[in-house]
């Protein structure tokens, strides 16, 4: 069975199916990369934790950041946030986000 949680008419924040959870895109305030990657993992974790899941269960993560330039900046906050022994697979590229305010966006799909 598919649960959808928090649904809207373009998106859900979260998938859920068949034990896996499938997080949409997260981003998130401030005024420097570092800033907005703090908010955005506190985003995807609050979005873990509606699904029954939890930063220690993630699988995969795909980062998009608007300027690779930026790579360092938000690496040493995912760093810091990722559990030891726990990094899922990752991604990292670059592309034009959502709105010009955004530096990075981070989605996640995590086991639950």
């Amino acid at each position: 069975m598919i649960e959808r949680i928090e649904t809207g008419t373009r998106m859900s924040q979260v998938v859920k199916y068949n034990g896996v959870a499938y997080l949409a895109g997260q981003v998130g305030e401030g005024a420097t990369v570092a800033d907005q990657t703090r908010d955005c993992l506190a985003n995807v974790e609050a979005a873990l934790a509606k699904a029954g899941s939890s930063k220690e269960q993630m699988l995969q993560a795909v980062i998009w950041l608007a300027d690779m330039a930026d790579f360092a900046e938000m690496n040493s906050v995912w760093d810091a946030w990722v559990p030891a022994g726990h990094a899922p697979a990752r991604a990292c590229g670059e592309a034009r986000l959502a709105a010009p305010k955004y530096r990075v966006e981070i989605i996640v799909t995590a086991a639950c």
